[in-house]
């Protein structure tokens, strides 16, 4: 991963509510999740939403899927696994210390 793709995750991360947006898709996995449902859940005007997961999806850390008339995001796992390693380059002199993280994809 690039400085600079690293850089607009983190950007797109930075803002408490898409972080929260994030962590939410993340938890849903490969099964997914509507916006309905994380209005629902997070309580975020479908404006505001729309915006975050618009930033979200441009940093490359989400999908999207439409399913009929639903759109489905779910975490982009290669994105955040390339962002995990990228932070984790040269942990512990370069030795292979942290444990691998992968999303549960189903």
């Amino acid at each position: 991963m690039k400085n600079i793709d690293a850089v607009q995750s983190f950007l797109a991360l930075g803002q408490e509510s898409r972080l929260n947006v994030f962590r939410l898709i993340v938890q849903k996995g490969g099964q997914g999740i509507t916006p309905s449902e994380i209005k629902e859940t997070l309580g975020i005007p479908a404006a505001t939403l729309s915006f975050h997961l618009k930033e979200l999806y441009q940093a490359n850390l989400i999908l999207v899927e439409r399913q009929s008339r639903n759109l489905v995001y779910r975490p982009n796992a290669d994105q955040v696994q390339e962002l995990m390693d990228f932070l984790l380059f040269n942990c512990c002199g370069g030795q292979s210390c942290a444990p691998t993280i992968k999303l549960n994809q189903q």
